[in-house]
């Protein structure tokens, strides 16, 4: 039996007491009020743990059971994770491998089912597997499945896509909720959208578009991740429909996780004055409520979940997280992972992936290209994942002598890594400014084949050829050395702890800037620069994409 005294915050009745938990059998078997010995250290305050909403686990680069290491510390309890990148690399496979590894940590998973895999069908470009009808049925069955996840494919939700709207009634047949992606709907469109069972949005990035979200009875997740940005403009949700407000933070990248997770969102709006409340009811509350977990609320035969904080201020500093009746952390010791040993060797041994593009040579990415051809150029920007399309009649060759400053037009390439003899697709594209050098990743959403951009042939081929003998990774290449980052899992994620990804991808993000990118976080928009559900204009393995027309420019 265990007994945790402090200051009780009861989200549920909205009321704030001196009292004592009493655990047993990793579940509160009591809370009784009473009296804080006053000459003791200050007592904590014992309040529910904080909860992710909708996450990609993948784009932390860690597996399932080394993030939740991360996360506790931050103060967070569980997490809703869609393995959609995984999925694109693995099928059906990858997502099993992420419950197993979910299943080693002292931590609160659910996982769903991908329900757009490929995210593009048709011949735009190719992915590791397909999550097809019959799968999405048969993850709908299993109780380790606890939801449908972000349908993508808004068009086909509204003119009743056959598939679509099958694998909507898998999940609604087992009792399950779908969850929403939906970017700019509004008004009857957003009605229809959740008229066919979808109950959930992360992609509202406007007040118009929550409340319209909110309007046609669907739940708003406030998303605050390492690309996207929505918490400034959809916060007054927060106060005006508290129970239908939940935080995720969507993509949280290794540099930025490390730093901190929901508990930064949560500070910034008791900064901003929002009602106590309101936020834990966002932050704690909805996400257990929607999803039909009972993970815990801080009341009797709840499970002994929670965390304790040295304030209930914007500057709360989190103390300990307790998962099922046992500490998972504590400020002031570095407790050990539940099974280390086994987690370690049943799921870093063999690295499941799929791999199979060989090296290749400067030949395979020359373009042809002379003064009067017209070409079109991908304009990235630095914390954008849309792009303009630049279509310029040449007076010269971009690469060294057009009307643009010198380096500021460069190659990109994208190279099919699922499937042998595949020949590498070329185009142009300006806002990297990479001075001499070239960077390459397996990471590049959502079907994750080989992407790079150097300044000239040679780098560009030494980074892609990285790639393919390390099987998955990141790499920066420089006149003088090469830096890198194996990915060897799926080519997404790595087996090493948090903070040695965390390390690592500074260290490689400094050594971007020294060939002249002076990006923020360059890999991340190198790899949205081959998905083609974002305007305006994308490359894959397969075409250059004029994506606000969806046609194919080659």
């Amino acid at each position: 039996m265990e007994k945790i005294k402090g200051h009780i915050v009861d989200v549920m009745r909205r009321e704030i007491f001196d009292g004592e938990l009493v655990i047993e059998n990793e579940t509160i078997v009591e809370i009784k009020p009473c009296k804080l010995p006053e000459d003791e250290k200050p007592w904590p305050y014992v309040m529910p743990g904080f909860i992710d909403s909708h996450v990609h686990i993948e784009s932390s680069m860690m597996v399932p059971h080394k993030f939740a290491r991360i996360a506790v510390s931050h103060g967070t309890i569980g997490v809703i994770a869609d393995p959609h990148e995984i999925g694109n690399v693995l099928g059906v496979e990858g997502v099993d491998y992420m419950i197993r590894s979910g299943n080693e940590a002292r931590f609160n998973f659910l996982f769903g089912a991908p329900s757009c895999v490929p995210a593009v069908g048709g011949d735009i470009e190719t992915c590791g597997k397909v999550i097809d009808v019959k799968d999405t049925e048969a993850l709908m069955a299993r109780d380790d499945i606890g939801f449908l996840a972000e349908m993508m494919n808004y068009p086909g939700v509204l003119n009743s896509d056959k598939e679509v709207m099958a694998k909507i009634a898998a999940a609604q047949r087992n009792g399950k909720p779908v969850d929403g992606h939906a970017p700019g709907l509004t008004g009857q469109q957003r009605d229809r959208y959740a008229a066919a069972g979808i109950t959930t949005d992360h992609e509202c990035s406007t007040l118009d578009e929550g409340r319209s979200c909110i309007n046609a009875g669907m739940k708003v997740i406030i998303r605050e991740g390492s690309a996207a940005k929505d918490y400034k403009l959809l916060s007054p949700l927060i106060k005006e429909s508290p129970n239908m407000v939940m935080f995720c933070t969507d993509d949280c990248h290794p540099d930025d996780f490390v730093r901190g997770h929901i508990n930064l969102i949560v500070k910034r709006a008791l900064a901003e004055g929002y009602d106590l409340w309101d936020v834990l009811q966002a932050a704690s509350v909805n996400a257990q409520k929607h999803y039909r977990q009972k993970w815990g609320l801080l009341q009797v035969g709840d499970p002994a979940t929670f965390i304790t904080v040295d304030s209930i201020t914007p500057h709360f500093r989190v103390e300990s997280t307790w998962i099922r009746g046992e500490e998972v952390f504590d400020y002031n010791s570095n407790l050990p992972s539940r099974h280390p040993e086994i987690s370690d060797y049943l799921l870093d041994e063999n690295f499941p992936n799929n791999f199979v593009a060989a090296p290749i040579t400067a030949a395979d990415i020359a373009m042809d290209i002379h003064a009067g051809d017209t070409v079109h150029i991908i304009h990235a920007t630095d914390g954008s994942l849309l792009t303009a399309h630049d279509e310029v009649t040449l007076t010269g060759n971009p690469l060294f002598d057009s009307h643009y400053p010198w380096t500021e037009v460069q190659k990109i390439v994208v190279y099919n890594r699922y499937e042998p003899g595949a020949k590498p697709v070329v185009g142009l594209v300006r806002g990297f400014d990479i001075k001499e050098g070239a960077i390459a990743g397996s990471v590049a959403h959502d079907c994750h084949n080989i992407v790079a951009i150097g300044s000239d042939d040679e780098y560009i081929v030494k980074a892609i050829n990285r790639i393919v003998e390390m099987q998955g990774g990141q790499v920066v290449v420089s006149a003088e050395e090469m830096q890198d980052i194996p990915l060897p899992i799926a080519g997404l994620m790595a087996p090493m702890s948090g903070h040695e990804i965390a390390f690592r991808t500074l260290c490689i993000q400094e050594k971007v800037k020294d060939i002249g990118c002076q990006m923020k976080s360059p890999f991340i928009t190198m790899a949205f620069m081959c998905l083609p559900v974002i305007p305006d204009i994308k490359i894959t393995d397969r075409h250059l994409m004029d994506t606000k027309t969806f046609s194919v420019i080659y």
